[in-house]
């Protein structure tokens, strides 16, 4: 390793290409990152007692040897790629606002390009100073040559490159200029027959720089690798990943490879440690077979994952289950998933068995949860359960995991789930547009929108009870409006919420979009109903404790 400090226009004056390796991750710095550049650039441009300002290194893997003496020196970058693509685009729109203003600042547009920008003696992608992966690098070229952009230009490098050209409209140049001469970086060059980029890497991660976890496992796959394996390995697999993943690749990712490990290992590695998990499951011996069979593997689960995780599931029964549990954002059963999803495949599973199997996965989370169970174990559940299923009787036996399930992993009974539904203060759960939805949707081939109704108490929440409501509840009205006002008996979903108000509870049921006129199924009962007291909200809400009972299953 030879490491210097320099200024950043001298390093990038050397006739060199730096080359962004296809396992780095796409260019990625936003506006607030560009203005404090900006701004970095403008303070020291201005101060003549501050001679440099420190950006940071740029580090690289040097030529092996192979090539030609007389060509550029075509050098990967394994850090530093943000700043020297950003400064890039600073350099362009300098150059370009010279020109149209026809300003004279001690350099010229031509210099600029020569110097900074294109290789100028050299053809082809030799001319460019820098090469970006994939899209980035199409953009990049079209913006240094002021071509048309692309249909699916990157948007990073296209707004960052005006926000520089907007900047430089009513701003000094020379400031600028000097500015970007005082830059200074530390220039590490890493020769591959000594070092270890991969430990380099994860040294310069380890000091606080943002790499995910979904970086340094992309790096460590493929940065040791020859060229032409690295890139099949890319191509067939790990750039499929991304674009399955699309812009959500950054947030869930991590989560994918932490549950696949899960499902391999047997173990839940920490969110934040499932880079050292995968170290310990691909050493860095394994052989290139093994290697290319284990990342294909992996990519074979992620079109799985984002099925669920994502709602990328084509089939619509599929998708409406998967929905449900999206919704109750039942993470910790996504390892059960991948692996059920990994059997459905190749038809280890049918249709009716998946379906089943997505209602009891459902069924299990929302009745823990209406039965105020703690939730702390439920991944430990999930990750043990696929241990106690024969797949060559795969539902019956999964039925039979969840009976054997006891103490604060039971899964609740019909009896169990029943009287904590009767009680449980629904109006604050954090479920209840859920709850509501599943219980009016049950049994409906046109389906409600929970989201254009409100939530209406039948007996009302003002504390100051009317005394036709007093009347309508009976002596102990007190007692019950303290009891059941946020229980199920007691909610119900209207769009007429202000018109309903604290009325009585006859006006509620016959004004125009009152109960009796209501298209909805959860207020049939209180339609016909006679009176609203203590026992019709008992007997409204073991009515909906019936239905609740077909909708979350048991596995019995």
């Amino acid at each position: 390793m030879q490491a210097k400090e320099t200024s950043f226009l001298k390093f990038l004056r050397v006739p060199n290409q730096f080359r962004i390796p296809i396992f780095q991750r796409r260019y990625s710095w936003e506006e607030p990152h560009c203005e404090q550049l900006w701004q970095d650039v403008l303070r020291i441009g201005q101060n003549d007692e501050t001679p440099s300002h420190f950006l940071g290194s740029i580090v690289y893997i040097e030529p092996d040897g192979s090539q030609n003496i007389s060509a550029v020196s075509e050098l990967l970058v394994i850090d530093g790629q943000q700043r020297l693509t950003t400064l890039s685009l600073l350099l362009l729109a300098l150059s370009r606002t010279i020109e149209k203003s026809g300003s004279e600042i001690g350099i010229t547009p031509k210099q600029i390009s020569n110097y900074y920008l294109f290789n100028a003696d050299e053809e082809g992608e030799l001319r460019y100073r820098q090469l970006l992966t994939y899209h980035d690098k199409d953009t990049l070229i079209q913006l240094l040559e002021d071509r048309e952009l692309p249909s699916d230009a990157s948007l990073r490098l296209v707004e960052n490159y005006r926000f520089f050209e907007s900047k430089l409209q009513n701003t000094n140049l020379k400031l600028v200029y000097a500015g970007i001469q005082k830059l200074a970086i530390v220039d590490i060059a890493l020769d591959r027959r000594y070092d270890d980029p991969q430990l380099i890497f994860e040294s310069l991660n380890s000091t606080g720089l943002s790499l995910s976890q979904a970086d340094l496992i992309r790096n460590y796959v493929l940065m040791g690798q020859e060229l032409d394996f690295q890139t099949k390995l890319y191509n067939d697999h790990w750039l499929p990943m991304e674009q399955r993943f699309g812009d959500a690749y950054a947030e869930w990712f991590d989560w994918f490879i932490r549950d696949y490990l899960t499902v391999k290992r047997r173990q839940i590695p920490n969110i934040n440690n499932v880079y050292e998990t995968f170290k310990t499951h691909v050493p860095r011996q394994t052989t290139l077979e093994v290697l290319e069979s284990t990342i294909a593997e992996i990519d074979q689960y992620s079109k799985h994952y984002v099925k669920f995780a994502l709602l990328q599931e084509e089939d619509l029964d599929l998708r409406e289950c998967l929905k449900d549990i999206y919704e109750l954002e039942a993470r910790v059963a996504r390892p059960l998933l991948l692996e059920v999803y990994e059997d459905y495949t190749p038809g280890q599973i049918q249709k009716p068995e998946l379906i089943e199997i997505l209602q009891l996965v459902e069924s299990y989370v929302f009745r823990r949860a209406i039965c105020g169970i703690p939730t702390n174990t439920l991944n430990r559940v999930f990750e043990s359960l696929m241990t106690r299923v024969d797949k060559s009787n795969y539902l019956r036996s999964l039925k039979d995991a969840f009976q054997q399930l006891t103490s604060t992993r039971r899964y609740p009974s019909d009896n169990e789930f029943k009287e904590a539904l009767f009680i449980k203060d629904v109006y604050n759960f954090s479920r209840r547009s859920y709850l509501l939805r599943k219980l009016e949707n049950h049994g409906r081939e046109e389906l409600i929108s929970v989201e254009d109704y409100t939530i209406e108490h039948v007996m009302p929440q003002n504390p100051d009870m009317s005394e036709s409501w007093q009347q309508e509840l009976g002596e102990n009205w007190q007692e019950v409006q303290e009891k059941y006002l946020h229980t199920i008996g007691n909610l119900t979903l209207t769009g007429y919420n202000s018109k309903l108000s604290d009325r009585p509870f006859k006006e509620k049921q016959c004004i125009c979009g009152g109960f009796r006129d209501s298209p909805l199924r959860l207020n049939r009962s209180l339609a016909q109903t006679e009176q609203w007291n203590e026992n019709n909200i008992l007997a409204r809400a073991k009515e909906l404790a019936e239905k609740a009972l077909k909708i979350w299953i048991s596995p019995e």
